[in-house]
């Protein structure tokens, strides 16, 4: 990783504190064009995961892909060999860091599907709190339709995950979690994140942060590459439900509150 890209000891004060910051120019253009090609290559030859999560009437088109990067070569280069490894063990202040899954989302021109309020960690099956998230944009983004976050909202509250669509509870039992706040309806009462971003920047959020976007409007397409990584603490939690994105037999081969040490989550990064 070059002194360029490295998260200066503010930034990282700044994720611990608020859950998310920026990251100018974590991508080289190079590693830009390689990402760009990745996503085109994922969009053509779609996973079983792979889903549309806008309307049949909405003009654009959200799609939805996740854990193809053992498939995918240039969405492995940019997982294992970019500076995103090394970044990761600094925001989260960890010696060994482990790739957990890719995600592709893509909001084609047009697109009013929103992305609504939400956690990641309550969908997934690992508990913890050293990891990060980017959300690696290859199209400029402006503030209308980049991430918003709520600042703070990784402290420890877990609220209800629930299906983007139609708000349905498939994961944790109906009122068995807290119930996100209105946060559009009472945007004075959290103070929110939100960053344009160019081609390279990056986004990086805690699993825990709670994020939102907007959709896209008519004359540009918003193609972001989401890599997640996982630091020191981080255990499985095998849940009694499907996951999303799901990891099938891992409950198998690994007990609960194992290291996550498995083929699909390689390490990628070591302290010397």
């Amino acid at each position: 990783m070059t002194s360029s890209c490295e998260p200066t000891a503010q930034v990282c004060a700044d994720y611990r504190r608020d859950g998310a910051v920026l990251l100018r120019g974590v991508l080289t253009p190079h590693e830009v064009r390689r990402l760009a090609e990745g996503i085109e290559h994922n969009l053509a030859h779609p996973s079983t995961l792979a889903m549309v999560a806008s309307a049949p009437d909405d003009p654009g088109r959200f799609v939805e892909d996740f854990c193809t990067w053992q498939q995918n070569p240039a969405y492995r280069e940019i997982l294992c060999e970019s500076a995103l490894p090394a970044v990761s063990a600094r925001l989260t202040g960890s010696r060994e860091i482990r790739l957990y899954h890719d995600h592709l989302l893509v909001k084609e021109a047009g697109t009013r599907q929103p992305t609504p309020w939400h956690q990641d960690q309550p969908y997934y099956n690992v508990s913890g709190r050293q990891n990060v998230s980017f959300w690696i944009p290859v199209d400029p983004v402006p503030l209308t339709s980049s991430l918003r976050f709520v600042a703070g909202s990784h402290a420890g509250t877990w609220y209800m995950p629930r299906t983007f669509r139609d708000q349905q509870a498939r994961w944790f039992p109906d009122g068995s979690l807290a119930e996100l706040p209105a946060i559009d309806a009472n945007p004075a009462q959290f103070r929110q994140l939100c960053w344009a971003l160019e081609p390279g920047d990056a986004l990086a959020l805690h699993m825990l942060t709670l994020h939102a976007s907007s959709g896209v409007g008519p004359g540009a397409r918003r193609r972001v590459f989401s890599a997640r990584y996982l630091g020191d603490d981080m255990r499985h939690a095998p849940r009694p439900w499907r996951t999303s994105p799901p990891f099938p037999g891992l409950t198998d081969r690994l007990a609960d509150g194992a290291v996550m040490d498995d083929p699909l989550f390689p390490r990628v990064w070591s302290a010397a």
